[in-house]
């Protein structure tokens, strides 16, 4: 009996994979097709890549020319005052880079040695290492299949059945310490849903602290991304929709918090003419002199960014509109995305599929990447708490990032 049905599994088992990898050759030679449609590549088309059109040279040149090359001069100040105007904030302090920016952001949220942050499994690694550099411990959260952000109604849920306030303090009944901050961020630049996530901080007492490292001309309701917490975070990479090299940037209304962000990422040297006298453990996170001239050339060119990054954006979406089985991430209602990084997403979870993608799109010259490997899995960070995380678990084997560059349209 065993032999016989042995032998009837074999010819029923061949067929259904036979068909099973011709609809995904298909699948895939759809997608191919359609990237093919919008994108000629001659050698390799990177994820993202600068461009430089404005004064970079010029700019750059003046520090040259005046030696002032380093975390003093005119570009720092005037940088940060191009990124209050564009970005609503009334304080901007600019950084080294973003994970810096996060990190003072955070220290600023009073989050210290045995504290707990919330911070979503599904993000570049740099949103945790900035918990575990004030000493406390990320607490992982997840997301929601649309936005890809925080998935709040699921928090609101899981905080109720997992903690207690104890004189306004947020405790987690599991390892019994506080849960001081959260951290949305806005992934590929799409606006968490800001307002019930407000009223979540609201309920359990939660200071939040916005990673908007890849949200520069993003707005959620009208309103700036970084700009709704105590502190938001802006990154300046290479690969960011504007570049300093290497960069990033405080947002903050409250002007004591600025003031005393601003002391701390200058080593907290206090003013006192030619001496060397520090009040407290600063950090050199100053932003240099040359890299915010070049910030300063970029963010003059950036509404022309943000215009061809929309119009690339709804290329792709009208063009994928009719590919069954895969979709372009759009805005939702609530916000206008600066489409940092373009996302293909599969209707399902299949891995096989999109490592399928993944492999043939890079052997054609066509840099796509899978989203970051969650966070909850590094050895680092396995033993952190969390959350369920179904819906993480599933982008994981989801989302594709595809060229994203503003000289991929016209």
């Amino acid at each position: 009996m065993n032999g016989f049905q042995r032998k009837r599994t074999l010819p029923v088992t061949r067929p259904i994979f036979i068909i099973f990898d011709l609809l995904m050759k298909k699948i895939v030679d759809e997608i191919i097709n359609t990237l093919l449609g919008i994108l000629s590549p001659d050698d390799v088309i990177p994820l993202h890549e600068p461009f430089f059109y404005g004064n970079e040279k010029k700019y750059i040149n003046d520090c040259i020319d005046t030696r002032f090359v380093s975390s003093i001069g005119a570009y720092v100040t005037q940088f940060e005052t191009l990124l209050a105007e564009f970005t609503g904030a009334k304080h901007v302090i600019a950084t080294v880079n973003g994970t810096s920016a996060l990190h003072i952001s955070l220290l600023m949220a009073g989050v210290r040695q045995g504290d707990e942050v919330l911070v979503p499994a599904l993000t570049f690694v740099a949103t945790a290492n900035a918990v575990t550099y004030c000493t406390a411990t990320p607490h992982f959260i997840d997301s929601n299949p649309v936005t890809l952000g925080i998935d709040v109604e699921k928090l609101d849920h899981y905080l109720q059945q997992n903690t207690r306030m104890e004189n306004n303090i947020c405790i987690n009944t599991t390892t019994l310490r506080p849960i001081r901050a959260i951290v949305p961020v806005h992934i590929f630049g799409t606006p968490v849903d800001m307002d019930p996530l407000m009223k979540i901080c609201n309920k359990f007492h939660l200071t939040l602290i916005e990673d908007a490292a890849e949200s520069l001309g993003s707005y959620y309701k009208g309103t700036h991304t970084g700009t709704f917490g105590l502190c938001g975070a802006l990154s300046f990479n290479g690969n960011k929709t504007i570049t300093t090299g290497g960069g990033g940037a405080i947002l903050c209304n409250n002007e004591k918090i600025a003031l005393q962000a601003k002391h701390l990422t200058t080593t907290a040297r206090l003013n006192n003419n030619f001496h060397y006298v520090h009040d407290q453990t600063g950090f050199n996170y100053r932003m240099p002199n040359i890299n915010a001239a070049i910030g300063c050339a970029q963010i003059e060119q950036l509404p022309y960014f943000l215009k061809k990054k929309r119009k690339l954006a709804f290329k792709y979406i009208n063009a994928f509109e009719p590919v069954k089985g895969v979709a372009i991430i759009n805005e939702p209602d609530y916000a206008k995305n600066n489409f940092w990084l373009n996302t293909l997403m599969l209707d399902k979870p299949d891995n096989k599929l999109l490592q399928t993608i993944l492999e043939r799109t890079n052997r054609m010259g066509i840099q796509t990447r899978p989203i970051w490997t969650l966070l909850h899995k590094l050895p680092m960070y396995k033993r952190c708490p969390s959350m369920e995380l179904s819906c993480a678990l599933e982008l994981e084997d989801r989302v594709i990032n595809i060229p994203s560059s503003i000289n991929l349209v016209d």
